[in-house]
C-alpha cells in the first residue's frame, strides 16, 4: 500500500551534520541554539535541527550547532526485530514528494529553490568530517533526508510565517544546516576532489531512502559523540519517543577529546549564575552552591540545584558552555572544575558511534537500526 504525503510547502532536508575544515584546520564552532519548544513539534530551522558539533577532522569533535527537538508518537506494538532497519517491500509504505526545498537562507533572507541531491551533499558536507567512513556518511545522509522530510510535511500542513513559504531555514555560509560546492572547495582546498566525491558517492548509493516509524518519518536527530551511552529523548526534552532511547555507543569513549575539563573560579561561576537568574543568592559556602543533581543511566544531569533553584540539564550546561550535561563539578581552592564526557546533547545518533561502528564493518543500515530503534528503512519516490 502506498501513502502520499504531498508536501505543498516544497520537501525539505534537514542538516544534520558537521561543517568542515581543510583536515589541517580546526573549524570554528557555532553559536548553540537551545530548542525551548516541546518536542513533539520540530524546529523549522535546518541548522538548529540536531547536529551540535562539526569538524574535518576525525580527531575534533563536531563545532556545534544546536539541539532540535524531537516527535513524540505513540509506541509501537511491534518488536525491534520486526521493524528495525528492515529492507523495503510490498508491504511497506512508500512517500510520494517534490525532489526539491524551498530554503530560507538566514544570512541573506531570501528563499531559495534547491534540488534533493544537491542539499544532501550539501548537509552531509556541513555537517559530518569527509574522513569519516563511508557507512557513516550514508547514515547520515538518510537521517537528514528523514528529518527534513518531516519539516516540509510539517510546514505543508501548518505553514510557519517566518518561513516565508521555505521548508525550513539554514545558514549555508556558516555551514549551518548546509553548505555549497564553492564553499566547500574553498574550505576543503587540495583536499576537496577527493571529499566531495566521497560524499557524493555516500549521497547517491541512498539518496531516496529515508527511515519512518509507524509510517512517519522520525525525527532523526543527533549529536557529536555520546558518554558512552546515548541519551533517551524523555530526559532532555521532558517528552517520550519509542526510537530515541538510550543505548550504547562505547565507541564513542574512543575519540580523541572525548574528556574535557572547563576550570572556572568562583566568582566566575557566581557571574555565570548571575547572568542566568540574578535573584539567586550566594552561600558563603561555594560547595553548596550546586546540590541535588538527578543523573540519568546515561550520565547525563538531568536536573540540579544552582543555589537553590532546579535548572534542567541542559540549562546548567548552556550556563558554563560545557560540551555536554554528562558532567561531574568540584571545588577546590577557589576555582571549580567540571568534568565532561561526551560533546552534544546525546540523543539519537551519535556521529563518531556511527563511525566507530563503520570501521567495525557495520552498514550504515545497522548503523541507523542501533540508534534508531523500531523503525523502519522505505523507499521514497520524487512525483
Amino acid at each position: 500500500m502506498k501513502i502520499k504525503l504531498f508536501a505543498a510547502a516544497v520537501f525539505s532536508l534537514l542538516t544534520f551534520l558537521i561543517p568542515l575544515t581543510a583536515l589541517t584546520k580546526k573549524p570554528p564552532e557555532a553559536v548553540s541554539t537551545t530548542v525551548n519548544q516541546n518536542i513533539s513539534s520540530s524546529s523549522s530551522s535546518s541548522s538548529e535541527v540536531t547536529s551540535e558539533e562539526n569538524s574535518a577532522e576525525t580527531s575534533e569533535s563536531a563545532s556545534e550547532n544546536s539541539e532540535e527537538s524531537t516527535s513524540s508518537e505513540s509506541s509501537s506494538s511491534q518488536s525491534a526485530d520486526e521493524n528495525s532497519a528492515q529492507e523495503t517491500t510490498s508491504d511497506n509504505p512508500s512517500y510520494t514528494f517534490r525532489d526539491y526545498f524551498m530554503i530560507l537562507d538566514n544570512s541573506s533572507g531570501k528563499v531559495e529553490k534547491m534540488s534533493l541531491r544537491d542539499y544532501l551533499l550539501g548537509a552531509v558536507c556541513a555537517e559530518m568530517p569527509a574522513d569519516f567512513a563511508e557507512e557513516a556518511l550514508k547514515a547520515q545522509a538518510v537521517a537528514a533526508h528523514t528529518y527534513a522530510l518531516r519539516l516540509s510535511v510539517e510546514q505543508s500542513s501548518s505553514p510557519s510565517e517566518e518561513l516565508n513559504g521555505a521548508d525550513f531555514s539554514a545558514d549555508p555560509s556558516n555551514w549551518l544546516g548546509y553548505t555549497t560546492k564553492e564553499l566547500a572547495k574553498e574550505r576543503f582546498g587540495n583536499n576537496f576532489d577527493v571529499y566531495w566525491s566521497k560524499i557524493e558517492k555516500a549521497v547517491d548509493s541512498v539518496l531516496n531512502e529515508i527511515i519512518v516509524y509507524e509510517n512517519t518519518p522520525i525525527a532523526a536527530v543527533y549529536h557529536s559523540m555520546s558518554s558512552g551511552m546515548t541519551e533517551d529523548a524523555q530526559n532532555v526534552w521532558q517528552s517520550s519517543v519509542p526510537y530515541l532511547v538510550a543505548t550504547e555507543s562505547q565507541g564513542d569513549t574512543l575519540a580523541e577529546n572525548f574528556d574535557s575539563t572547563v576550570t572556572l573560579s568562583a566568582d566566575e561561576v557566581k557571574a555565570k549564575i548571575s547572568a542566568f537568574d540574578s535573584s539567586l543568592t550566594f552561600d558563603d559556602d561555594p560547595n553548596k552552591w550546586f546540590s541535588n543533581a538527578v543523573v540519568s543511566d546515561s550520565g547525563y544531569i538531568v536536573s540540579i540545584d544552582v543555589c537553590g533553584k532546579t535548572v534542567s540539564g541542559t540549562q546548567f550546561r548552556n550556563m558554563f558552555s560545557l560540551r555536554s550535561a554528562c558532567v561531574q563539578t568540584t571545588f577546590s581552592d577557589g576555582s571549580f572544575t567540571f568534568s565532561v564526557k561526551g560533546y552534544g546533547h546525546g540523543v539519537g545518533m551519535s556521529q563518531y558511534g556511527a563511525d566507530y561502528m563503520a570501521r567495525q564493518g557495520s552498514t550504515y543500515r545497522e548503523i541507523l537500526d542501533h540508534y534508531y530503534p523500531n523503525c523502519q528503512i522505505i523507499s521514497v519516490k520524487a512525483e
